[in-house]
């Protein structure tokens, strides 16, 4: 697979993606479909000068969507990927892992593991506390897309509102993820990993790795109460990945840019 080098290849490599797995019925669709939209309001973000260096912005997005496709390819060619990866992939083959846990595998892994990496990787020799409030502002962003992705979500899944039930249960994983968190871990792993080299940024990984597939474990399989939980909300949930894709995927390439540089 040749790795994107410009957020428009990204965003056509996601389409590409997307679209065999609608074919394919795949349930890895539906975090590319989620991300798809990020990816399309980050570059719109770009283009309306809502970061302080767009340049560096699509640089590091870029650098982080290339670690997702490739962990998808590896996925495809039956070779090993991140141990978070691993465990959302597997996830996308059980039956009882409804949508929201689906997501949930997707994002802890590109977050809480990817995110770190593609953050030092884009900063390269340059001080990584200069990317930290672009880096903040795609809160923002996330923020700003998350109602009309729950409200989808609410849609495929309608008794997906049971989770409220279990709100206060700080023993879960699966209730007490928060996007916010992961982004702040991710920053945290970030400055950890920036500046090692070598063996020791490969230990500092393998160690984030590890920390981050307990994490993904976790929110694939939910115990007691939870567990049970969830296996109401997949009997009403819809089934078909096709369905589902279509959903979640709301921006096409109408998104892409025109010969002047603006968003169609």
């Amino acid at each position: 697979m040749k790795p994107a080098t410009t957020i428009d290849e990204v965003i056509l490599q996601l389409e590409a993606l997307i679209e065999d797995c609608m074919r394919r019925k795949d349930r890895l669709g539906y975090f590319a479909a989620l991300y798809h939209k990020v990816t399309v309001r980050v570059k719109e973000g770009i283009l309306n000068n809502e970061f302080e260096d767009g340049a560096r912005m699509e640089r590091l997005d870029v650098f982080f969507a290339n670690r997702y496709l490739e962990a998808v390819h590896q996925q495809r060619a039956k070779q090993k990927a991140s141990g978070p990866w691993e465990v959302s992939f597997v996830a996308a083959r059980k039956w009882r892992v409804v949508i929201l846990q689906q997501l949930l595998l997707g994002m802890n892994a590109h977050i809480n593991y990817d995110l770190g990496i593609a953050s030092v990787d884009c900063s390269g020799t340059n001080d990584i506390q200069g990317l930290h409030k672009d880096f903040l502002a795609i809160n923002n962003i996330i923020g700003s897309l998350t109602y009309d992705v729950t409200n989808r979500i609410s849609r495929l899944s309608p008794f997906l509102s049971l989770m409220g039930l279990h709100a206060a249960n700080g023993q879960s994983v699966l209730i007490q993820f928060s996007i916010g968190n992961a982004r702040d871990g991710a920053w945290s792993f970030a400055e950890e990993l920036y500046g090692k080299q070598g063996a020791t940024r490969a230990a500092c990984m393998a160690a984030r790795d590890q920390s981050i597939s307990k994490l993904a474990t976790a929110l694939k399989s939910p115990k007691g109460l939870i567990r049970f939980t969830t296996f109401v909300i997949w009997l009403f949930e819809r089934k078909n990945p096709r369905k589902v894709i279509e959903a979640l995927y709301t921006y096409r390439k109408q998104y892409l840019t025109t010969k002047e540089g603006k968003l169609e």
